[in-house]
Protein backbone atom coordinates (compact mmCIF):
# COMPACT_ATOMS: atom_id res chain seq x y z
CA UNK A 1 0.00 0.00 0.00
CA UNK A 2 1.66 3.28 -1.03
CA UNK A 3 1.37 5.91 1.68
CA UNK A 4 -0.30 8.90 1.64
CA UNK A 5 0.68 12.09 0.50
CA UNK A 6 1.13 13.97 3.41
CA UNK A 7 -1.05 17.10 4.05
CA UNK A 8 0.78 20.50 2.88
CA UNK A 9 1.21 22.68 5.91
CA UNK A 10 -0.75 25.67 6.04
CA UNK A 11 0.47 28.63 5.94
CA UNK A 12 1.87 30.83 8.61
CA UNK A 13 -0.91 33.32 9.91
CA UNK A 14 1.20 36.35 12.01
CA UNK A 15 -0.30 38.40 14.09
CA UNK A 16 -1.77 42.12 13.52
CA UNK A 17 1.18 44.35 13.51
CA UNK A 18 3.66 41.96 12.87
CA UNK A 19 5.37 41.51 9.38
CA UNK A 20 7.55 39.92 6.91
CA UNK A 21 10.57 41.45 5.42
CA UNK A 22 10.39 41.41 2.22
CA UNK A 23 6.58 42.35 2.26
CA UNK A 24 5.40 45.95 2.77
CA UNK A 25 3.67 45.97 6.20
CA UNK A 26 -0.14 46.79 7.04
CA UNK A 27 -1.92 48.66 9.09
CA UNK A 28 -4.58 47.95 11.44
CA UNK A 29 -6.62 51.24 9.85
CA UNK A 30 -5.80 52.20 6.10
CA UNK A 31 -3.61 55.12 5.12
CA UNK A 32 -4.64 58.56 4.40
CA UNK A 33 -3.92 58.92 0.57
CA UNK A 34 -1.37 61.57 -0.29
CA UNK A 35 -2.76 62.28 -3.75
CA UNK A 36 0.72 60.43 -5.30
CA UNK A 37 -0.61 56.83 -6.81
CA UNK A 38 3.23 55.71 -6.81
CA UNK A 39 4.39 57.19 -3.03
CA UNK A 40 1.35 55.60 -2.05
CA UNK A 41 2.08 52.36 -3.62
CA UNK A 42 5.52 52.38 -1.47
CA UNK A 43 3.85 53.33 1.80
CA UNK A 44 2.66 50.88 4.12
CA UNK A 45 -1.52 50.82 4.15
CA UNK A 46 -0.84 52.72 0.94
CA UNK A 47 -1.12 56.30 2.36
CA UNK A 48 0.46 58.41 5.47
CA UNK A 49 -0.04 56.43 7.94
CA UNK A 50 -2.19 57.56 10.91
CA UNK A 51 -1.38 57.11 14.47
CA UNK A 52 2.55 57.31 13.99
CA UNK A 53 4.76 60.15 12.99
CA UNK A 54 6.28 60.78 9.60
CA UNK A 55 9.65 62.46 9.12
CA UNK A 56 10.19 64.66 6.47
CA UNK A 57 14.06 65.15 5.72
CA UNK A 58 14.87 68.08 4.00
CA UNK A 59 17.84 70.15 2.65
CA UNK A 60 16.62 73.53 3.31
CA UNK A 61 12.85 74.80 3.56
CA UNK A 62 10.89 75.53 0.55
CA UNK A 63 11.87 72.78 -1.64
CA UNK A 64 8.86 71.74 -2.54
CA UNK A 65 7.83 69.81 0.95
CA UNK A 66 4.88 71.78 1.63
CA UNK A 67 3.08 71.34 -2.23
CA UNK A 68 3.93 67.48 -1.18
CA UNK A 69 1.19 67.97 1.00
CA UNK A 70 -1.44 69.81 -0.41
CA UNK A 71 -3.26 67.08 -1.00
CA UNK A 72 -3.84 66.13 1.94
CA UNK A 73 -3.95 69.75 3.11
CA UNK A 74 -6.94 70.30 0.82
CA UNK A 75 -8.96 67.19 1.50
CA UNK A 76 -9.08 67.94 5.68
CA UNK A 77 -9.70 71.48 5.59
CA UNK A 78 -12.31 70.68 3.37
CA UNK A 79 -14.08 68.22 5.85
CA UNK A 80 -13.35 70.64 8.24
CA UNK A 81 -10.64 69.66 10.28
CA UNK A 82 -7.91 72.00 11.71
CA UNK A 83 -4.37 71.73 10.29
CA UNK A 84 -1.84 72.61 13.22
CA UNK A 85 1.61 74.23 11.86
CA UNK A 86 3.61 74.39 14.80
CA UNK A 87 7.09 76.54 14.75
CA UNK A 88 7.24 76.78 11.07
CA UNK A 89 10.88 77.98 9.89
CA UNK A 90 8.84 81.18 7.54
CA UNK A 91 6.09 82.77 7.10
CA UNK A 92 3.08 80.96 5.10
CA UNK A 93 1.63 82.70 1.94
CA UNK A 94 -1.63 82.83 2.27
CA UNK A 95 -2.78 83.50 -1.21
CA UNK A 96 -0.70 80.41 -2.28
CA UNK A 97 -2.60 78.73 0.46
CA UNK A 98 -5.85 79.42 -0.83
CA UNK A 99 -4.93 79.01 -4.45
CA UNK A 100 -4.11 75.14 -3.94
CA UNK A 101 -7.34 74.75 -2.23
CA UNK A 102 -6.57 75.07 1.11
CA UNK A 103 -9.05 76.46 3.76
CA UNK A 104 -7.30 79.05 5.85
CA UNK A 105 -9.97 78.99 8.37
CA UNK A 106 -9.45 75.51 9.62
CA UNK A 107 -4.93 76.56 10.13
CA UNK A 108 -3.84 77.38 13.03
CA UNK A 109 -0.10 78.39 13.67
CA UNK A 110 2.01 77.88 16.87
CA UNK A 111 4.35 80.13 17.35
CA UNK A 112 7.30 77.93 20.14
CA UNK A 113 10.70 79.54 19.39
CA UNK A 114 12.54 77.94 22.13
CA UNK A 115 13.65 73.95 21.55
CA UNK A 116 12.10 72.55 24.66
CA UNK A 117 8.93 75.03 24.20
CA UNK A 118 8.60 73.70 20.74
CA UNK A 119 9.02 69.70 21.78
CA UNK A 120 6.99 70.01 24.82
CA UNK A 121 3.97 71.64 22.60
CA UNK A 122 4.16 68.63 19.88
CA UNK A 123 3.71 66.02 22.76
CA UNK A 124 0.77 68.14 24.33
CA UNK A 125 -0.27 68.31 21.23
CA UNK A 126 -0.43 64.62 20.12
CA UNK A 127 -1.99 64.20 23.60
CA UNK A 128 -5.09 66.35 22.45
CA UNK A 129 -5.83 64.16 19.60
CA UNK A 130 -7.74 66.89 18.17
CA UNK A 131 -6.74 67.68 14.78
CA UNK A 132 -6.65 67.12 11.26
CA UNK A 133 -2.82 66.86 10.93
CA UNK A 134 -0.12 68.13 12.76
CA UNK A 135 2.95 69.64 10.98
CA UNK A 136 5.78 70.23 13.31
CA UNK A 137 9.56 71.76 12.50
CA UNK A 138 11.08 69.66 15.11
CA UNK A 139 14.69 72.03 16.57
CA UNK A 140 18.03 71.20 14.97
CA UNK A 141 20.24 69.55 17.10
CA UNK A 142 18.37 69.66 19.58
CA UNK A 143 15.92 66.57 19.25
CA UNK A 144 17.46 63.24 19.90
CA UNK A 145 15.70 59.58 19.89
CA UNK A 146 14.10 60.01 23.22
CA UNK A 147 11.96 62.99 22.25
CA UNK A 148 10.76 61.09 19.48
CA UNK A 149 9.62 58.12 21.04
CA UNK A 150 7.91 60.23 23.10
CA UNK A 151 6.19 61.96 20.42
CA UNK A 152 5.83 58.05 18.86
CA UNK A 153 3.94 57.15 21.75
CA UNK A 154 1.70 60.64 22.19
CA UNK A 155 0.69 60.31 18.55
CA UNK A 156 -1.07 56.41 18.78
CA UNK A 157 -4.12 58.51 19.46
CA UNK A 158 -4.04 60.95 16.82
CA UNK A 159 -7.27 60.70 14.28
CA UNK A 160 -4.99 62.51 10.99
CA UNK A 161 -1.59 61.96 10.69
CA UNK A 162 1.58 63.76 12.00
CA UNK A 163 4.69 65.48 9.79
CA UNK A 164 7.95 66.10 11.80
CA UNK A 165 10.22 68.33 9.75
CA UNK A 166 14.06 67.77 10.24
CA UNK A 167 17.53 69.02 8.70
CA UNK A 168 19.02 67.15 6.42
CA UNK A 169 21.79 65.71 9.00
CA UNK A 170 18.98 64.09 10.61
CA UNK A 171 18.99 61.14 7.98
CA UNK A 172 22.18 59.53 9.78
CA UNK A 173 20.23 59.53 13.27
CA UNK A 174 18.67 56.95 14.80
CA UNK A 175 14.84 57.44 14.84
CA UNK A 176 12.17 55.05 16.18
CA UNK A 177 9.46 56.79 13.66
CA UNK A 178 8.31 54.18 11.31
CA UNK A 179 8.49 56.14 8.60
CA UNK A 180 11.16 58.90 7.31
CA UNK A 181 11.63 60.12 4.10
CA UNK A 182 14.48 61.93 2.48
CA UNK A 183 13.06 65.19 0.22
CA UNK A 184 15.67 66.55 -2.65
CA UNK A 185 14.41 69.13 -4.70
CA UNK A 186 14.59 68.18 -8.83
CA UNK A 187 13.92 70.39 -11.72
CA UNK A 188 10.75 70.62 -13.46
CA UNK A 189 9.32 71.33 -10.23
CA UNK A 190 9.67 67.75 -9.50
CA UNK A 191 10.36 66.40 -6.07
CA UNK A 192 12.66 63.09 -5.19
CA UNK A 193 11.34 61.30 -2.26
CA UNK A 194 13.78 58.70 -1.22
CA UNK A 195 12.45 56.32 1.87
CA UNK A 196 14.95 55.77 4.25
CA UNK A 197 13.15 53.66 6.27
CA UNK A 198 9.37 51.64 6.32
CA UNK A 199 8.08 48.77 7.55
CA UNK A 200 8.76 46.79 4.29
CA UNK A 201 11.65 45.93 1.94
CA UNK A 202 14.41 48.55 0.99
CA UNK A 203 13.28 50.65 -1.52
CA UNK A 204 16.54 51.54 -3.34
CA UNK A 205 15.29 53.88 -5.85
CA UNK A 206 13.89 56.94 -5.04
CA UNK A 207 9.69 58.00 -6.23
CA UNK A 208 10.06 60.85 -8.47
CA UNK A 209 6.52 63.16 -8.01
CA UNK A 210 5.43 65.90 -9.91
CA UNK A 211 4.33 68.90 -7.50
CA UNK A 212 1.01 70.15 -7.90
CA UNK A 213 0.92 73.94 -9.31
CA UNK A 214 -1.11 76.21 -8.49
CA UNK A 215 -4.07 77.32 -10.88
CA UNK A 216 -4.85 80.73 -11.71
CA UNK A 217 -2.10 83.04 -12.41
CA UNK A 218 0.20 82.08 -9.38
CA UNK A 219 3.36 81.11 -11.12
CA UNK A 220 6.85 80.26 -8.90
CA UNK A 221 8.85 83.22 -9.67
CA UNK A 222 12.32 82.40 -10.15
CA UNK A 223 14.08 84.45 -7.69
CA UNK A 224 15.14 82.86 -4.23
CA UNK A 225 12.68 82.80 -1.22
CA UNK A 226 13.28 86.21 0.83
CA UNK A 227 14.31 85.83 4.26
CA UNK A 228 11.13 85.20 6.63
CA UNK A 229 8.53 84.00 4.23
CA UNK A 230 7.91 80.20 3.23
CA UNK A 231 6.57 79.74 -0.22
CA UNK A 232 4.98 76.83 -1.52
CA UNK A 233 7.48 76.80 -4.17
CA UNK A 234 10.63 78.19 -3.20
CA UNK A 235 9.36 81.34 -4.26
CA UNK A 236 7.20 84.21 -2.96
CA UNK A 237 3.26 83.65 -4.43
CA UNK A 238 1.61 86.66 -2.77
CA UNK A 239 0.57 88.32 0.21
CA UNK A 240 1.51 87.56 3.50
CA UNK A 241 -1.06 85.33 5.99
CA UNK A 242 -2.19 88.00 8.25
CA UNK A 243 -1.51 86.49 11.75
CA UNK A 244 -2.95 87.14 15.65
CA UNK A 245 0.03 86.72 18.31
CA UNK A 246 -1.28 85.37 21.55
CA UNK A 247 1.15 85.52 24.10
CA UNK A 248 1.32 82.84 26.84
CA UNK A 249 1.01 84.09 30.87
CA UNK A 250 4.53 82.56 31.48
CA UNK A 251 7.46 80.24 29.49
CA UNK A 252 6.73 76.83 29.32
CA UNK A 253 9.58 74.36 29.71
CA UNK A 254 9.39 69.79 29.95
CA UNK A 255 10.31 70.84 33.58
CA UNK A 256 7.10 72.88 34.75
CA UNK A 257 4.24 71.11 35.75
CA UNK A 258 2.11 70.44 32.37
CA UNK A 259 -0.56 70.02 33.82
CA UNK A 260 -0.76 74.08 34.52
CA UNK A 261 1.48 74.90 31.77
CA UNK A 262 0.25 77.33 29.38
CA UNK A 263 0.48 76.33 25.69
CA UNK A 264 2.76 78.31 23.67
CA UNK A 265 1.52 81.34 21.52
CA UNK A 266 -0.79 80.78 18.73
CA UNK A 267 -0.91 82.69 15.70
CA UNK A 268 -4.70 82.06 13.35
CA UNK A 269 -5.08 83.10 10.05
CA UNK A 270 -7.88 85.64 9.83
Amino acid sequence: MSALPSPSPEPLQLPAGVWRAHQLGSSPQPGLPSGFSSLDAQLPGTGWPLGTPIELIGREPGIGEMRLLVPVLQRLTRERKVIILLGPPHIPYAPALAAFGIDLDYLVVVQAAQAADRLWAVEQILRSASFGALLAWLPHGKTRPEHVRRMQLAAQAARGPVFLFRPLPAQFEASPAALRLLLLPRPQQQLSVQILKRRGPVLEQPVLLDLPQPPGTLRPARRPTPAGKLGLAGAPLGGLLRTAHAAAPHAVSPSASRGSAAPPPIARPH
